[in-house]
Parts: structure tokens; C-alpha cells; sequence
């Protein structure tokens, strides 16, 4: 059994719930191990107590370069001496955006903001504004930001508020719907006339990694394009990490607008909305979108550093070989020791779960794995030192090489030997 001393981070866990509410200033970590960090480095973690962990989470994904990446802090270093923030513009934001467009390819207009929660709002706004319908179309599962109008919970089939002060009937204005069911989306449209747009994450990184059926996204495209509905893809996840231009150039489908974050800026905290001039051009006229820190100069330092660094040394055969591997690795040994392993996914984003090994095609597919038993596993993998989610995903970033493979399928199998030894 692995036994990691992390007296360091136990005291500072004490102090830090006194200062904020359970000692994090994200709900997301409220079920995490309760390990503080001192320093990361391209695909490696090291905390307060002196571990050190290999990352497969990334910081909930924005490193897809890797921990510091100092291509990035550099110029982010260099830009903040000249300002942060001007009140105006600065030259910085046409050489961002210029960069982000082309390598988007599909976009022809990009505004900067700070979060992916607030971008999505300006998404539907903009659809809202365009089509003048009130209601949008969102997949079961997805996630698009903790706001009320956004955040859900699935219990039984009902999807309903997940938090304590939620305001419920925000909800109503959402039409749920499974994903990869294009009939239930066909009848939808063909039925209700107030629908302004259709959201969705592409790949469903969120819950479960569950991939497009072939030809799916493309059916969602003509129906979108049949009854006058605004197509937004919330790549927050998979934009510039499924491919430089992210799940539309992977599948082969433009939205109407798009919604990133994350890897596009290196691990700085910047979001974008993307789209058809037509959309876009309505910020100019007629819809607000504001922001004090949209399009900072740090900001735009981060995202031409870390897009040029993506274009100039693409990443992605590594990261899809790299991925792959690990993906196999981990189904041999949860064979090897006799239990159900599954793994699912596209390599540089993937879920690892315990259950049925038969493919997930839909949130209601998830009920059929047991969540909670892996859960209890990344527990003992955080024991072993591997940086993972208790839900499930794996990210993959540039910075994981044969040495990060090599250490990681070792560290998991121990951590499998002892929680199957310890009957859990």
C-alpha cells in the first residue's frame, strides 16, 4: 500500500477553511483529496509535502502545452510590463485575434472574454437576438456554465436545478434532449417554432467522453439549417485540442458560432465566442457583450504565444499516440487483475470507468456505470501518485512523453493491486 505523507497540505487545508467556504474557491474541488501544490511543471505536479504526481488532469484541461510553459509565461511576462488593462484597445488584440481566426479557419469574427460560463451567454444572446426566439435546445449531460439558466442535474430521467438557490424557472426556456438521438431533435424543431438555438459540446467531455455517432453532428447541421436555428458548439474543451481548429475541423462541421477556452491560451484564463460575421457584427450594434477584462493584454499575450507554439510544433500526432497507448494500457491491466476497466474516448480526452464495456452513446447511458467505485479508485491513483479526476476524465497534453507512459501504467497497476486487495 502507498502511503503519501501530506502532513504540509493538511494544516493548510485547515487554514484555508476558515478563510473560504470548504476550503476552495471552486465547487468542483469540493470532492477533491484535499492536496495544495506548489509548483507544476510541463506534465508533472508537485505538492507542499514534497510529492510529486503525473498529471492527467490538467487543471481541469487549460494545459494542454503543460504546467508553465515558458513559451507562454514569457511572453504573458513581457506583455503585463507594458499594462493589463487599458479601458481601450491595444495592438495585441488584432494580433490574438487575427492568429485565433486563422487557425480556427471556419470563424470570421472572434470577441475575447475571461470564462466559458460567460461566453455561453453571450452565445445565446447573440442567437436569441438574430432569430428573435426565446428558447434553446441543450443535450442531456453537457455542461455550459454554472449559472441558472445553465446548470442542471439529471436524477431519474428528470432534469431539474442542481444547486440550493438556483432560480428553477430559468430552466424553462431549455428543451433537454438525449444526445446522439437526431429523431428526438428532428421532432423538436419540427415542433416547436420559439427555438433560437441548438448548444452542444461536440465531444461530451464532461460526462463520460461520449463521441458524435458517425454523421450525427452533420444531421444536426441541416436540421439547424432547415428551421433557422443558430448552431453553437461549446468547444471550451475540445477547441485547439482535438485539432488545432478543434471538433469542427475533427468532424467536419461549422457551427454558426463557437465557444473556447481552455488549451487555447496555455493555462492563462481566457475565453472566446467565434462565428459568421452576421452573428458577430451584432455586438456592434444592438447586443451587449462587456467585459472590464475581456481582451487584456496578458490575455492576448497568452493566446498568440500559446497558438503560434501549436502551429509552429503541432502537437497532436504525439498527443494522439500518447493517449492511445495509455487507453490500451489501462484496459491490459484492468483485464490482467480481473476487473471491469473501461475505457472511452478519443485519446486526448477519454473517460475511465468501472462497468459495462459496451459503448456510451447518451447521458442515460452513464446510470449504467458504477461512478461511484471510480471514484473511490482515482482516490488510491492520487495515493500512487496520478493527478486524476474522481469523474472519470483523462486529459492528454504535449507535455506527456514515453517517460510520463512508462511511470503512469506503473503507478496504475499498483493502485489497482491495492484496491483490489483492499475489497473495495
Amino acid at each position: 500500500m502507498s502511503v503519501r505523507v501530506r502532513d504540509r497540505s493538511a494544516e493548510l487545508g485547515a487554514r484555508a477553511v476558515g478563510i473560504t467556504p470548504g476550503g476552495v474557491h471552486s465547487n468542483v474541488r469540493l470532492a477533491g483529496p484535499g492536496v495544495f501544490f506548489e509548483r507544476g511543471e510541463g506534465a508533472w505536479l508537485f505538492d507542499a509535502d514534497g510529492n510529486d504526481y503525473v498529471d492527467y488532469l490538467l487543471g481541469q484541461g487549460p494545459n494542454f502545452l503543460g504546467h508553465a510553459p515558458a513559451v507562454v509565461n514569457n511572453a504573458v511576462a513581457g506583455a503585463a510590463r507594458r499594462g493589463s488593462v487599458f479601458g481601450a484597445q491595444h495592438s495585441l488584440e488584432n494580433e490574438a485575434g487575427e492568429l485565433f481566426l486563422d487557425s480556427v479557419g471556419w470563424a470570421e469574427r472572434v470577441r475575447f472574454g475571461v470564462t466559458g460560463t460567460e461566453v455561453d451567454q453571450a452565445a445565446l444572446r447573440l442567437a436569441r437576438a438574430a432569430t428573435g426566439r426565446s428558447k434553446f435546445v441543450r443535450f442531456e449531460g453537457t455542461y455550459h456554465g454554472w449559472l441558472d439558466n445553465m446548470l442542471v442535474t439529471t436524477v431519474d430521467g428528470v432534469t431539474g436545478p442542481a444547486s440550493a438557490g438556483q432560480l428553477a424557472h430559468h430552466l424553462d426556456d431549455t428543451y433537454f434532449l438525449p444526445y446522439n438521438d437526431i429523431a428526438a431533435l428532428s421532432a423538436t424543431l419540427a415542433e416547436r417554432d420559439d427555438v433560437a438555438a441548438v448548444i452542444a459540446e461536440p465531444v461530451m467531455c464532461n460526462s463520460g467522453a461520449i463521441v458524435p455517432r458517425d454523421g450525427y453532428l452533420q444531421q444536426v447541421r441541416q436540421l439547424c439549417d432547415r428551421h433557422g436555428v443558430v448552431l453553437i458548439f461549446d468547444e471550451v474543451i475540445t477547441g485547439f485540442r482535438l485539432a488545432l481548429g478543434g471538433a469542427a475541423e475533427r468532424f467536419g462541421v461549422t457551427p454558426d458560432l463557437g465557444v473556447y477556452g481552455k488549451a487555447m491560451a496555455g493555462g492563462w484564463p481566457v475565453a472566446a465566442l467565434a462565428g459568421k460575421a452576421e452573428l458577430m457584427d451584432m455586438f456592434a450594434g444592438g447586443v451587449n457583450h462587456s467585459g472590464t477584462f475581456n481582451s487584456s493584454v496578458p490575455a492576448c499575450a497568452a493566446v498568440t504565444a500559446a497558438l503560434t507554439a501549436l502551429r509552429e510544433d503541432p502537437p497532436y500526432k504525439r498527443v494522439e499516440d500518447h493517449g492511445a497507448k495509455l487507453m490500451a494500457g489501462i484496459r491490459e491491466l484492468g483485464a490482467s487483475h480481473g476487473v471491469p476497466v473501461r475505457v472511452q474516448g478519443l485519446p486526448m480526452a477519454f473517460h475511465v470507468s468501472f462497468g459495462d464495456p459496451d459503448q456510451v452513446w447518451d447521458y442515460a447511458g452513464m446510470a449504467r456505470l458504477d461512478q461511484v467505485r471510480y471514484a473511490r479508485f482515482a482516490e488510491v491513483l492520487v495515493d500512487h501518485g496520478v493527478w486524476v479526476a474522481p469523474r472519470g476524465i483523462w486529459y492528454v497534453s504535449a507535455a506527456h512523453s514515453e517517460r510520463e507512459l512508462e511511470v503512469v501504467l506503473q503507478r496504475f497497476e499498483a493502485a489497482l493491486g491495492d484496491f483490489v486487495a483492499g475489497g473495495t
